[in-house]
């Protein structure tokens, strides 16, 4: 398959994009649609660490899972759900064991929906095996297991296949530690894009073979570490400026998905995908306030704003007061987008939007930028050199950087760390060259000289 860049906007403006509604509506599932007109609540979980000891004790913990989110759901008169089991990596090392897992989950979903009509379907985000102890391998050995891995999932019952996919960590990894801007960017927007449009173009082949959906991907290895490293308005450890800025161009590579034959729904802890969405049109799922059993995010109102899929990250399975947390977070999530669809069956779909983007809008530099009418420009930024991997991704670090400029003169607050890592940014990136090539070749001989790990094989260099 061919990779088809994106080159203009979906929208003719950033006021018309909303939750529950995208351009390309994704059919898929049991009586499913997505970014149809409505939200639907998807559950992402993981087993206890012991269910992992054999292929029967995690089918069997999958089953309770599935079965508990399905009840649950029934029980309070959710008219959707979406499942999404990530993969412990026994479940990609193991194909069969992903493919026994996605078969039990499916048939008694199948159960589910043919007693109660509930609208449902399953997401499996097949876990990135491509590294060995020292490094990563992405183009070695396991390529073909991986490969295997999304096979068997769709022949068995997964009806959409995601990944979080890997490319370019190891430069990126040394990159952030140093504040280094061009081996941030060369990780996520260069690197990254190259191995995305060669697995993704595999993944789409896998998914239209046997008649599934190819979602997408999302850049958690890197722009989420980031976000993790940065913290809270306390931590001192990594500016948040830069960690919105490693987002901004993350937007440019969870992008190449997409291109390369990805319809969406973009996966839920891609914070890029309201960029995303500006530009490909495809529906996307988000996480938010919900995610707090995972990790926290400065902008839990604000990420609502676009979502077609509201999503709690992952949560182990276990006891709570209320049920296991598979019951009480999809009940949480299920009444959130109670409430958004309201909305949009009463015409205020808009408003709702701009109340979830005024409560976080100015907490922090990152809601600043992915707040609907930033991301659109930042998207904007990428459409302009669509073709160009490198400039695109440029082009969104520095529009990223414009934006949150701006916000200091208005509300936003800047303290004199994250102000002096704003400027020290900037002036890297307007040190950049425009040429691709000069940009690649520079790095190549830097990162393969200073980052030991970094084997430019992977890339096809």
């Amino acid at each position: 398959m061919a990779v088809t860049r994106c080159t203009k906007m979906a929208y003719s403006s950033a006021d018309e994009m909303v939750f529950g509604r995208s351009v390309t509506p994704v059919k898929t599932g049991l009586g499913l649609e997505i970014g149809a007109g409505y939200t639907t609540p998807e559950v992402n979980y993981a087993p206890r660490p012991e269910a992992g000891a054999s292929k029967e004790k995690l089918i069997k913990e999958y089953e309770r899972i599935t079965t508990d989110i399905m009840a649950r759901m029934v029980q309070i008169g959710a008219p959707s759900v979406v499942l999404e089991t990530e993969h412990v990596q026994q479940m990609s090392n193991h194909p069969d064991w992903g493919a026994a897992v996605a078969h039990a989950q499916k048939t008694i979903m199948e159960d589910y929906h043919d007693e109660y009509g509930i609208k449902c379907a399953l997401r499996h985000t097949i876990g990135d095996i491509r590294e060995t102890r020292d490094f990563l391998d992405l183009r070695g050995d396991k390529y073909s297991v991986f490969m295997e891995a999304f096979e068997q999932c769709a022949q068995n019952g997964a009806d959409m296949l995601a990944v979080e996919s890997m490319g370019g960590k190891e430069v990126f990894d040394y990159a952030i530690l140093r504040n280094d801007m061009a081996g941030v960017l060369y990780g996520i927007g260069v690197l990254g894009s190259m191995d995305m449009e060669m697995i993704w173009q595999d993944i789409a082949s896998v998914a239209k073979k046997n008649n599934v959906i190819a979602s997408g991907d999302t850049d958690c290895a890197q722009a989420n570490t980031a976000m993790f490293i940065a913290g809270g308005l306390l931590d001192k450890n990594l500016a948040h400026t830069l960690a919105i800025i490693a987002r901004a161009i993350s937007a440019a590579r969870s992008l190449v998905a997409y291109e390369a034959g990805a319809v969406g729904p973009g996966k839920d802890c891609g914070y890029e995908n309201t960029i995303v969405k500006s530009i490909a049109g495809v529906p996307i799922a988000q996480e938010g306030k919900t995610s707090t059993c995972a990790h926290s995010d400065l902008m839990g109102n604000l990420v609502m704003q676009c979502c077609d899929l509201w999503s709690n990250e992952s949560v182990e399975y276990h006891g709570e007061f209320g049920g296991t947390t598979v019951q009480c977070w999809s009940e949480t999530l299920a009444y959130d987008c109670a409430l958004m669809n309201v909305a949009l069956n009463s015409g205020n779909e808009k408003i709702l939007r701009d109340m979830f983007v005024a409560s976080d809008i100015n907490r922090d530099a990152q809601g600043y930028v992915l707040a609907y009418n930033n991301a659109y420009r930042v998207g904007e930024a990428i459409a302009r050199n669509g073709d160009d991997i490198y400039l695109r991704a440029k082009n969104a670090a520095i529009e990223c950087i414009n934006i949150v400029e701006e916000g200091a003169k208005k509300k936003l607050e800047l303290s004199r760390f994250e102000a002096k890592a704003l400027a020290d940014a900037k002036a890297a990136f307007e040190g950049l060259t425009d040429d691709k090539d000069q940009f690649m070749s520079d790095c190549l001989t830097k990162y393969k000289q200073e980052v030991k790990v970094f084997k430019p094989e992977n890339y096809g260099l």
